[in-house]
């Protein structure tokens, strides 16, 4: 089943075109990935997917509805949600605090489905229980991105879009970074991932797209594109 389904999207930068016509679907229980270097528009779609960018023209359908002018809040109660690049946690906040916000516009919050959902977060992220009380804002990098990662699953999403999740993080805390993929996809949660370290992002994709200057210039499953030499050319590095 198609969730989520990008039709000749284009966005805008003042005059700078970020996004030109691309299209692509996401299947529900898959891991589809978007690869590219630096200003090709990977951040800019997730950005326009949870409605924090403008579209100039096209369509984003989700769950076969037209969400291209919903706002971020009502993408949320579908269940779509956005870890976002770079962390960002309420760094005055509590660990604690910060989960009941990725909960926020729930409306079952002293429900089972709750609780569950919270220790879900917890058995994905030991770190985050050990730390309830302490401000996000004095943990390390690695955890804060837990800490993010851990927030937009708090809102029971069907789809999480997953933005650099490795970015900055030491090569083992990378590996678990992307242990954890896995297990959110194999607890049944959709993900959209955009990823620098395409050597590990490729490995668990089933689907992915290469974007070149605000384009899709090359699309299939994860371990065809991995095995493409212009991609290993491009993007496929040092592992790790």
């Amino acid at each position: 089943m198609t969730l989520l389904e990008i039709r000749d999207l284009n966005v805008n930068y003042g005059h700078i075109e970020a996004i030109r016509g691309i299209s692509f679907s996401v299947e529900e229980g898959t891991i589809t990935t978007l690869i590219g270097a630096n200003g090709a528009g990977k951040t800019t779609t997730l950005k326009t997917i949870s409605g924090l960018r403008k579209v100039h023209s096209g369509s984003v359908f989700f769950d076969g509805k037209d969400i291209t002018n919903a706002k971020p809040y009502e993408r949320v109660k579908m269940g779509l949600t956005q870890s976002p690049e770079g962390r960002r946690c309420f760094p005055g906040m509590t660990v604690m605090e910060n989960l009941e916000m990725g909960a926020l516009l729930r409306k079952d919050r002293r429900s089972a489905a709750y609780r569950e959902d919270l220790e879900r977060v917890f058995g994905l992220f030991p770190r985050l229980q050990e730390r309830v009380k302490q401000a996000a804002g004095t943990m390390s990098g690695g955890e804060q991105q837990m800490l993010a990662m851990g927030r937009a699953l708090m809102a029971r999403p069907r789809l999480v879009l997953l933005d650099e999740p490795s970015m900055g993080l030491a090569p083992k805390l990378i590996r678990q970074i992307f242990s954890i993929v896995d297990e959110i996809k194999a607890q049944g949660t959709t993900v959209l991932l955009v990823e620098q370290n395409a050597n590990q992002a490729l490995k668990r994709s089933d689907v992915a797209h290469v974007l070149e200057t605000g384009k899709i210039v090359r699309s299939g499953p994860g371990e065809k594109l991995a095995a493409d030499p212009a991609v290993k050319a491009a993007y496929l590095g040092g592992d790790v």
